[in-house]
């Protein structure tokens, strides 16, 4: 590249980002309506919006999408980048949510990335600065993404059995609201210990989390959930541009919940791990597995007559083995399990293992639609929140703040990947007048994605 266009080029993104930083997330109060119906179908199009004038932005599939949206994991996106970089250059935004988050990624890649902006769920809980606190010291670095969400799931499974006082999933479940959801004593990462107690004495307790306020709806789904628009920096990091948090519907007495909470102390509380060590999201497993056993550890370094006994499994990032892997936890007698992480294990696991065995399972990062329509009989919850809400977010992202009117989607070819993609389209379509130039799907372990990426850039 020569220097004039190089210069030009750095211009480019600079006045790119100052635009997104000041821009931010327009019009949050139209998301915060979304929100609370994370349980419901799909939606789009039920406002009555539609689709005739999206034929007028001049895009009419010849020029390409203006943002291509591209919903996947690193291990399979250093690969697809490769190819999309080698053959497109970074002139086209690019919209990636939180399952691409890596600070590895453009080292790997060979590229900046640097006209790719993200979305996730963001650690937006009242408690963050005192998990933040926590992990530091444990382990003398900050914690990642999806941590959060996973110290609020193992420390809300350890107050839900000391409330219950017993190693029972069906008993475990019905105090789950008891503790997340309002009235009692404000419990967070800060005075956990203290909140563990109050439960084992049968006192009535709210935890507030560190990624939410924890309060779970009908579905077992956060009523509120914070996002973050994220990017690469040039440090090989990411850094967040901004953090909104979106609130839902009121969660109050929604699914099971026992009229009281027995306690006890003298016995031992069980706790099952069941997150990533190997596969393609091994990246994000291991700092998620790290927060997931702080609350144990903060119980037992205390003088409570109480003891957690974990037990990690990996599920590497396959349903198979997700599957095999939630199987010894449950013969071993977990009643709880803290995971699993991507939706195309979750549910799997919970459709074969956690649900028949009446175990509960509460996942820090499956986020797909298809664990909020699970027949659970109650037995399944996350600290992470739903695509219904994510792809929403996404959809504002690229209308509003990127500017597009035509976009492609590019997406790993599963339940996560599939739903999202289509959540994205139906709202980017619907409610912001935008065109969906076309939705293709690629496979896990390929060596090359040029053709698909060929075929999003030329819908």
């Amino acid at each position: 590249m020569n220097d004039s266009l190089q210069n030009s080029e750095m211009v480019r993104k600079i006045q790119r980002r100052d635009v997104l930083k000041s821009a931010g997330l327009a019009g949050s109060a139209a998301i915060t309506g979304l929100a609370g119906c994370t349980g419901g179908g799909n939606g789009n199009g039920d406002d009555g919006n539609g689709n005739g004038g999206n034929g007028g932005n001049g895009n009419g599939g010849s020029d390409g999408p203006d943002v291509l949206t591209v919903i996947g994991y690193p291990e399979d996106a250093i690969q697809l980048f490769r190819d999309y970089y080698s053959a497109y250059g970074d002139d086209v935004d690019i919209l990636i949510p939180d399952g691409l988050r890596d600070p590895d990624l453009p080292g790997q890649v060979g590229d900046d990335m640097s006209n790719i902006i993200g979305t996730a769920p963001a650690a937006g809980g009242p408690n963050q600065s005192a998990f933040e606190d926590l992990f530091q010291d444990e382990y003398g670095e900050s914690p990642g993404v999806f941590t959060s969400q996973s110290y609020d799931s193992a420390a809300i499974g350890i107050l839900a059995n000391a409330a219950a006082g017993e190693n029972s999933g069906p008993a475990i479940r019905d105090q789950m609201r008891n503790v997340c959801n309002p009235g009692g004593m404000e419990i967070g990462p800060g005075n956990f210990i203290e909140g563990v107690e109050a439960a084992a004495n049968g006192e009535e307790i709210q935890y507030q989390g560190a990624s939410s306020s924890t309060n779970f709806d009908e579905n077992g789904d956060p009523a509120e959930a914070a996002y973050a628009l994220w990017e690469f920096d040039s440090d090989g990091g990411t850094t967040d541009i901004e953090t909104q948090t979106f609130e839902g519907g009121e969660p109050d007495g929604a699914g099971p919940s026992a009229d009281e909470s027995p306690g006890g102390f003298d016995r031992e509380i069980m706790l099952g791990i069941l997150l990533p060590e190997t596969g393609s999201l091994a990246s994000t497993g291991g700092p998620m597995i790290q927060a997931a056993e702080i609350p144990a550890m903060q119980v037992n370094d205390s003088d409570l007559d109480l003891e957690v006994d974990t037990q990690l499994e990996d599920t590497e990032t396959n349903s198979q083995s997700g599957v095999s892997a939630a199987n010894s936890l449950v013969n071993g007698g977990y009643p709880y399990i803290c995971g699993t992480a991507s939706s195309g294990v979750n549910v799997p696991v919970c459709q074969e293992v956690l649900i028949p065995n009446e175990v509960v399972g509460c996942s820090p990062s499956s986020t797909a639609l298809s664990v909020t329509n699970l027949e659970d009989d109650g037995f399944i919850f996350r600290t992470a929140p739903s695509d219904r809400l994510q792809g929403r977010v996404m959809a504002q992202v690229a209308s509003d703040n990127l500017g597009g009117s035509a976009s492609s989607t590019l997406y790993v070819n599963n339940d996560y990947g599939q739903q999202l993609s289509e959540r994205f389209s139906g709202v980017f379509e619907d409610e912001f007048d935008g065109s969906i130039l076309g939705e293709t799907a690629f496979n896990q372990g390929e060596s090359s994605y040029s053709s698909v990426v060929n075929e999003a850039m030329s819908s």
